[in-house]
């Protein structure tokens, strides 16, 4: 009889208010060490919804790049991103480019497009000196903290996503669609359920309405799945909010977020979801080469604020449609 994946690694750490910890230790050959535990490795992801690996000695990119690529079938190049980000290979990438002291809130990664990805990798290369580290939460679990009234409003309705296009704030038209040919981009609009509107100056403003609540591909448990708080003007900073409406207006913010019906969300109601997040996270500062793996359907994940150097590695991974995975809303292309 063969032994299981999970016999392959040491015992998983299991402490309260921390993610679950593998620790590897004297491997000299860390991709072939990624190939030969990948199935023990996901296997410890789809029983804990994410786990850090320490120990790994994960150092530039090259090598964190072909490390990622022993541990999935598919990295996804990454469109309609939010914000600007080194690529280094297909499908990895640095950090989103965001202030240092300014928490990015808790969310699952481009909840907003059709196809997303199943799994996150991030590496570290440099921890900072403090704060920084990439906390992650249960979504079951925090949709069933949220109040049943508003759970079932999203679910109805789903969520809304504005954004407006611009050189200075966020990604370009290029960074987040590849290209700056209009023609492309309303290609790419169409095809994704994504209505557009360019300005009279030039620049594109979008909305498109998602589904905020999927069933797991995998265990078919109900996930609160979105960006609806992360994306919100009332998550910005305070002063960051206002220059940004007195300089392009209280539509011309580079993103928000409302109820899939367009009605606006309360700063009570986003506060409310940032606050059960906060409520239900784990997290572990970074050391320098430690790896880690995070279900981006069941596990939402923030960046906390930090002080000193940090450079985290990004991989996405193993796209899937979100059609595929019950969503509460339909999305009808136009």
């Amino acid at each position: 009889m063969s032994s299981s994946p999970m016999a392959l690694l040491p015992d998983v750490e299991l402490q309260p208010g921390k993610p679950p910890m593998l620790r590897a230790e004297a491997i000299s050959d860390v991709p072939g060490w990624a190939a030969g535990h990948r199935d023990a490795l996901r296997a410890v992801v789809a029983e804990h919804g994410a786990v850090l690996v320490r120990g790994l000695g994960l150092r530039d990119p090259a090598g964190t790049t072909t490390v990622f690529q022993r541990l999935v079938s598919t990295l996804m190049i990454e469109r309609e991103a939010f914000a600007r980000r080194q690529v280094y290979a297909d499908g990895v990438y640095s950090s989103a480019t965001w202030p240092a002291n300014q928490p990015m809130c808790m969310h699952h990664e481009l909840s907003y497009r059709l196809e997303v990805p199943s799994l996150m990798l991030f590496a570290c290369l440099s921890a900072p000196t403090s704060g920084g580290a990439t906390a992650v939460s249960d979504s079951p679990t925090v949709l069933d903290a949220l109040p049943k009234d508003l759970t079932d409003r999203f679910e109805r309705d789903g969520w809304l996503l504005a954004r407006s296009y611009n050189d200075e704030i966020g990604a370009t038209l290029e960074e987040a669609f590849g290209t700056e040919d209009r023609g492309a981009v309303e290609s790419y609009c169409r095809a994704n359920a994504i209505e557009f509107e360019w300005q009279p100056d030039g620049e594109l403003r979008t909305r498109q309405r998602r589904s905020a609540v999927v069933r797991h591909p995998r265990t078919g448990d109900r996930c609160f799945f979105n960006q609806i708080a992360f994306l919100n003007e009332w998550t910005i900073d305070p002063e960051v909010r206002e220059y940004l409406v007195d300089m392009y207006g209280a539509d011309g913010l580079p993103f928000n977020t409302g109820f899939g019906t367009g009605e606006p969300l309360t700063e009570e109601i986003v506060e409310l979801i940032n606050q059960v997040y906060e409520d239900n996270t784990v997290r572990e500062p970074w050391q320098a080469g430690d790896l880690m793996l995070v279900d981006n359907i069941r596990t939402a994940h923030s960046r906390e604020a930090y002080e000193g150097p940090r450079e985290i590695l990004v991989g996405m991974a193993e796209p899937v449609r979100v059609s595929d995975t019950s969503p509460s809303t339909e999305v009808t292309h136009r």
